[in-house]
């Protein structure tokens, strides 16, 4: 089969087509033609050597992927050949084929295109984990989004909104803030204009945000802290803007009871990310079935043109998410 390779660590420019062996499913598995595949911050880290696959994952790029299910392993008995699924992966996107586990597939519904696909599972499963398992968000709750226009916060915004809870977000640019509004959001604030503290406080009437959800990591701490309301709850899912962080006070936290959570899908394991895929279905597949929540698509590319769609999340020019569409 052909799949997006590189012989080397480095830049978008590393990335090339080309031949490698095709999987097969053993049991409990099926294997996918893949039609579109999704990126994500990880395999921008992963091309430059920073963020190595899990043992025994493959080593292509690619954390999701929609396709049809085109042969099945021994004991599958909850899909079909033919069947047009989408599924998270720990990597082996950018290919024509994968292999999934039978519990890790998600049925697509017939109102969405496999680009539309490909866009659910890493962004959704993400919000989805954070917000509920990690979070334990509930009605009426406000969540502080930041990279609010990025995949995980658009899929994000739209679980909050289906929960009964309030978003507000960050964002880089007025019409990054204007599609967050569009989805659910309830305000936006724009990052370079400087501290986002005083913006969430008028928010939330001085009472500051129950959950946030940070990519940038240590620039945001103190802020991240002093925005948080008493019990609130700081989920680490990125370190964008780097890990280290000088002056740390722990009184802050004991104070205000607040709890810091460091969250990563990719390295749980099986079982809990079939538990996790079947928590999401159970909660929002009739949703996206209707239309009432769908992922946000910035730019769909051929595979071919994989190095101009990685340039443009390096860029941080995207609104949603960039999809690869995997022709012959």
């Amino acid at each position: 089969m052909l799949a997006v390779i590189m012989k080397q660590f480095g830049g978008p420019e590393v990335l090339e087509i080309g031949e490698v062996e095709t999987p097969k499913p053993g049991p409990g598995e099926v294997l996918v033609r893949v039609r579109a595949t999704a990126l994500n911050r990880a395999d921008l880290l992963q091309r430059r050597g920073l963020y190595p696959p899990p043992p025994g994952a493959s080593d292509i790029l690619g954390l999701e992927m929609a396709g049809d299910v085109e042969a099945i392993g021994p004991g599958v008995t909850s899909v079909g050949e033919g069947d047009r699924v989408a599924a998270l992966l720990p990597g082996g996107g950018y290919a024509q084929y994968a292999v999934v586990p039978a519990g890790m597939l998600i049925r697509l519904p017939d109102n969405l295109s496999y680009e539309q696909g490909a866009a659910i599972p890493e962004t959704f499963l993400t919000a989805y984990l954070n917000l509920f398992v990690l979070g334990r968000l509930s009605p009426g709750e406000t969540v502080l989004v930041h990279a609010g226009a990025s995949g995980v916060g658009t899929s994000a915004i739209q679980l909050i909104r289906l929960a009964g809870a309030h978003s507000i977000v960050t964002a880089g640019s007025a019409d990054k803030i204007a599609k967050c509004l569009e989805l659910g959001a309830k305000a936006g604030w724009n990052y370079h204009d400087g501290s986002f503290v005083d913006f969430v406080r008028q928010e939330t009437d001085g009472r500051g945000a129950d959950i946030i959800f940070d990519f940038v990591g240590a620039p945001y701490f103190h802020d991240n802290l002093r925005a948080l309301a008493v019990d609130g709850r700081l989920i680490v899912i990125g370190t964008m803007g780097g890990t280290k962080v000088d002056g740390f006070d722990l009184g802050h936290i004991l104070a205000k009871r607040q709890q810091i959570i460091g969250t990563a899908l990719r390295s749980r394991s099986l079982e809990a990310k079939i538990e996790l895929t079947a928590a999401f279905v159970a909660f929002a597949h009739d949703e996206l079935a209707k239309g009432d929540i769908s992922p946000v698509l910035d730019q769909v590319y051929d595979w071919r043109d994989v190095r101009a769609a990685h340039e443009r999340m390096e860029a941080n020019q995207n609104i949603g998410k960039i999809v690869l569409r995997v022709t012959e």
